[in-house]
């Protein structure tokens, strides 16, 4: 089939897209059959649990091309060998599809259940559902222009990673072999603290609840470990100083003036706490957190004002690729699959307006206007930076300050609507994210040499997986996302700041002044040219979680410092992130089946005692963690090369 065993250098541009020769380009095009449609969807569902998870505990998604594309690998090469590479290519797209729709719907549905509000499963499924047709489908009419008229200006860089992996994936033996180790010590540690057993501490915890009041925490967690050494140095460091002003800056500034407070005065959102006798809980809840939705809320807007000029060439290159009409390499799939969209859109629209039809018809018209507008530069954004670092919840604020508005205009401003506006939101988090993952996975068939209908049908089934599976989780997990207050089991920073935002636009009440404070806070990072959002997530976050993150940055850098030669580190750094994804599927997996047996009560949430309790326990898990996971790559990558 094909001679050489590596991408030719064609792959990366250099060519015009319809002159490229993809890395199949002889023989049949088709991957597919039922054993590849069986392993992409649990691969599917399994990413889909993991993103949610984890993603609700720390803000931070993994894309799941890349370890999609080598368990793939193990599992074809185990029960569908002849399929070969182009069967991987499916396995990876469904990978990324479970991913890419968890990593939209848990911005806005865990908001329905903090505004107060509940939803059912089924309201929660067919909204999704609609956003994820109407992404694929925009996307699909746009592919022609994105995929092959842009080829080699578009980069597409996880794709060229990903195209990289499969061509690789012949030796996937050894990835394969970290993400086990991964997942190992993963799930140890899981499974003795946190919400399993809970039978060792794992904060490393100090308080300064005196005069000048301070927090600084550390979260003896795998998962977040491992988000740190696949996200790098310089998130990690970004999103840690964000939490260093919030924790050493902003709060004992606050607590100084506070001590200042007369006997009569209180917080304005818990009146029965006086602003003198504020703990650092209270200052964090009350103003620290408001602080950093208004950086959130800068970082989102800015970045949507950045996008005009793309949002601008994109149509552009839409309607000129319209009307060139040439060699169409198309079926009316696409079309379909838009249209199928559009229908269930309008029967969400109904089912969220509650049966006010006015607002399902201006509801419906506003989200399917943000939706084209943010799908397409959501691909063009793919094809710029992956999907990794795609600032999807910039452009769902954007999208949901826009559609406030007009609801407030309209006078729908009661809790209900909020919870319609919050589902007509979940539409188009859902069809941005969704056609970030379609994009990148369909670049990835077209270097390989896959068809792209093929990878439509897939990508849709492991859609549909992806929506019942993070509707399930939200709704499952829905008593311990509700919880508000210090140290709940989830942080949700999006959907606290989505239901801060559109609650406090729709009843007046937002606390403008810390909002504004952070807004400014906003403008001032970006006129330093630092990246808004990863400062304004950690300043939000708890700094235990940013803490570990910033630890599985550093775990990178040393393995980074030990190699010898430059092949050398690139052999450790991939093995590091196989393993990292193995640390962060066995927290985010175990950690919901221990959830999921505490729910059917099974396990009851003990709480560890004496030595266990301490922060000696805490900082022995902590290393163990950490020599667990440098030795392996340090001892067995020599053995390798």
């Amino acid at each position: 089939m094909h001679m050489h065993k590596k991408l030719s250098k064609d792959a990366y541009g250099g060519v015009h897209g319809q002159d490229y020769i993809p890395y199949v380009s002889q023989g049949p095009r088709t991957g597919g059959n039922l054993a590849i449609l069986i392993i992409g969807a649990l691969l599917a569902a399994l990413f889909a649990a993991s993103t949610a998870y984890s993603g609700m505990k720390s803000g931070l998604t993994v894309a799941a091309g890349i370890p999609g594309a080598i368990i793939g690998s193990g599992l074809i090469s185990i029960f569908a060998k002849k399929q070969g590479i182009l069967g991987k290519n499916l396995v990876q797209g469904m990978s990324s599809g479970g991913e890419s729709i968890a990593s939209g719907i848990i911005f806005l549905l865990p908001a329905i259940l903090l505004i107060g509000t509940d939803f059912g499963f089924f309201e929660g499924a067919i909204v999704s559902l609609g956003g994820v047709l109407f992404g694929i489908g925009i996307s699909s009419l746009v592919y022609k222009n994105m995929i092959i008229e842009e080829h080699g200006n578009l980069m597409y860089p996880e794709s060229m990673a990903i195209s990289e992996t499969l061509v690789a994936s012949e030796g996937a033996g050894d990835s394969m072999k970290f993400m086990g180790f991964g997942f190992g010590i993963s799930s140890v540690i899981t499974i003795i603290t946190g919400s399993f057993l809970n039978i060792a501490n794992s904060v490393i915890s100090y308080v300064n609840e005196r005069f000048y009041k301070w927090k600084f925490e550390l979260e003896v967690n795998p998962l977040l470990l491992g988000i740190g050494f696949i996200v790098g140095m310089e998130v990690s460091v970004t999103m840690f100083a964000g939490s260093i002003l919030a924790n050493f800056a902003i709060m004992p500034l606050i607590s100084y003036f506070a001590n200042f407070a007369g006997p009569g005065e209180f917080i304005w959102n818990a009146p029965e706490v006086a602003i003198n006798g504020m703990l650092v809980n209270n200052i964090a809840g009350s103003y620290v957190k408001y602080i950093g939705a208004g950086m959130m809320l800068s970082g989102g807007i800015i970045g949507a004002i950045k996008l005009i000029p793309t949002i601008v060439t994109s149509i552009k290159d839409t309607i000129g690729a319209k009307a060139d009409n040439e060699k169409r390499e198309r079926s009316g799939l696409g079309t379909w699959i838009l249209l199928g969209g559009i229908a269930i859109g309008f029967v969400g629209a109904f089912i969220a307006a509650g049966g006010n039809i006015v607002m399902a018809i201006v509801g419906i018209i506003v989200t399917f206007i943000l939706s084209m507008l943010f799908v397409i530069v959501s691909g063009r954004l793919t094809g710029t930076i992956g999907t990794s670092n795609l600032p999807v919840s910039g452009m769902t604020i954007a999208s949901l300050v826009i559609a406030t508005l007009i609801f407030v205009i309209f006078g729908w401003v009661d809790t209900t609507s909020n919870k319609s506006l919050l589902l007509f939101g979940t539409f188009i988090v859902t069809a941005i994210s969704t056609a970030g993952g379609y994009s990148q996975s369909q670049k990835v068939g077209f270097i390989i040499g896959g068809e792209k209908d093929e990878m439509d049908k897939y990508f849709l089934a492991a859609s549909f997986v992806g929506v019942i599976v993070v509707v399930g989780v939200i709704r499952l997990l829905a008593g311990q996302l509700a919880l508000t207050g210090d140290n709940v089991p989830f942080a949700l920073p999006q959907a606290n700041l989505i239901s801060t935002l559109t609650l406090g636009i729709m009843s007046g009440d937002l606390p403008w002044h810390m909002i504004i404070v952070g807004v400014v806070m906003g403008i001032v990072l970006f006129l330093l040219k630092l990246p808004i959002m990863a400062v304004a997530i950690g300043f939000y976050l708890p700094i235990a979680t940013t803490t570990i993150i910033l630890v599985g940055a550093l775990v990178r850098w040393f393995v980074e410092k030990t190699a010898k030669s430059d092949e050398e580190r690139e052999a450790k750094v991939s093995n590091g992130i196989s393993l990292s994804s193995g640390l962060v599927a066995g927290g985010s997996i175990i950690g919901l089946v221990g959830i999921i047996l505490q729910v059917i009560g099974v396990i009851g949430g003990g709480a560890p005692t004496g030595f266990a309790a301490s922060n000696a326990m805490a900082y022995i898990l902590l290393i163990l963690l950490v020599v667990f996971t440098i030795w392996p790559l340090v001892t067995m990558t020599k053995k390798t090369e």
